[in-house]
């Protein structure tokens, strides 16, 4: 029998709303948004772990992928930290635009220049430390084409930044929730499945590592895409090694995102391979109904709440659910498929959902199949 936590969604999110009455929760979105969604829903369950003290030598000599930059670099690179090349802001710090050398990796203003994107601790964040040290031993050791690269970082002092390659296209979150009078531009049906199946393939290979590797903050803020739309995994701050030795999960304090979050990890605090496996069932809902993952102001609050009763229904109409700037232009048959995996990857029975791996195929199959685009009078 499966591990089964059958409690209602909104349940789960006074549960965790008790547990931040009592311990410190941080808002912490990758991307700024000023929606009330965002500022108010998308919270970060913050238990405040303890952080572990490591000196200078052993970050650098485990991860010698990377390049060390100084501060001073990282400063002239990005204006001096200049408003006007702000990316976004999140639980960690800003992020920032900057452009350096090609091939010295040095601030550059000259022919040769790429940009990259500098994300900056802010002092006053408890957690800043221990995630930025959690990126560079996890980025600064794994390479995939679906997992954002990390290019170096700076420790001085109380400095502490991590310079990433930059992602042309912004988040998944932007372009399914863009700000009013910005990215007008909707992601049609194929883009949104390629990117579900970039996503796939990078949780993909962080759970088939030696030893696997819990990702444990899945959302759309951290789906970032390339020029192409390639989509790739980023913030790694809160990703843990998965379990040894037989064990069936990680113990661990209850940090994420609600809305994101599985059940059995929300109430137990045990981390299970498959706990990413729901975060990943709740981005795909996004990408189907372009609705966030919590909504405040409306009931049911959560996307699961709200889509589970439709999409068990046989006679409901699956237009109806669907993102309307889509304008119906999608084949019916595949998203019926992609929604019923979407249903399984948040089943409240853990050992019910599927493996990534299978999540992969499943999407890799769908997109391989021939179906017409239907339009959206059409009912299931």
């Amino acid at each position: 029998m499966g591990i089964c936590y059958s409690q209602s969604i909104s349940v789960l999110l006074n549960f965790s709303n008790d547990v931040g009455k009592k311990k410190a929760i941080t808002s912490a979105p990758l991307q700024k948004n000023t929606s009330e969604e965002n500022t108010e829903g998308m919270r970060r369950i913050n238990n405040l772990e303890t952080i572990i003290p490591i000196n200078k030598t052993t970050t650098t000599s485990n991860c010698p992928m990377i390049k060390s930059f100084t501060f001073a670099q990282l400063r002239k690179s990005t204006g001096r930290f200049n408003p006007a090349n702000a990316l976004g802001e999140g639980g960690f710090g800003m992020v920032y635009k900057g452009y350096v050398n090609k091939k010295t990796m040095k601030p550059s203003n000259g022919k040769n220049r790429v940009p990259v994107a500098v994300k900056k601790l802010n002092l006053q964040s408890v957690q800043g430390f221990k995630e930025w040290k959690s990126e560079i031993d996890f980025l600064g050791s794994l390479s995939h084409p679906n997992l954002v690269k990390l290019l170096g970082y700076c420790w001085e002092g109380k400095e502490h930044l991590l310079v990433y390659e930059y992602m042309t296209k912004g988040s998944l979150e932007n372009h399914l929730f863009p700000r009013q009078g910005l990215n007008k531009f909707s992601l049609s049906w194929d883009l949104r499945l390629k990117i579900a199946i970039d996503a796939a393939r990078g949780l993909t290979f962080l759970h088939t590592t030696d030893p696997k590797i819990i990702y444990r903050d899945f959302k759309s803020s951290n789906i970032l895409l390339d020029e192409d739309y390639v989509g790739r995994i980023s913030d790694f701050g809160l990703a843990k090694l998965g379990p040894i030795d037989g064990e069936s999960h990680v113990s661990t304090q209850v940090m994420g995102t609600i809305g994101y979050a599985a059940p059995e990890y929300i109430l137990t605090g045990h981390l299970y391979v498959k706990s990413d496996v729901y975060g990943y069932g709740v981005v795909l809902l996004e990408l189907l109904s372009g609705r966030r993952a919590l909504v405040q102001n409306q009931k049911p609050q959560n996307i699961i709440d709200w889509a589970r009763p439709m999409l068990s229904n046989r006679k409901f109409r699956l237009a109806n659910f669907m993102d309307p700037r889509l304008k119906g232009n999608y084949p019916l048959q595949k998203v019926t498929r992609v929604a019923s995996l979407a249903l399984q990857c948040v089943d409240d029975c853990l050992d019910s959902r599927p493996s990534m791996k299978d999540v992969l195929e499943g999407l890799k199959n769908i997109q391989s199949s021939n179906n017409s685009v239907l339009p959206t009078t059409t009912s299931r």
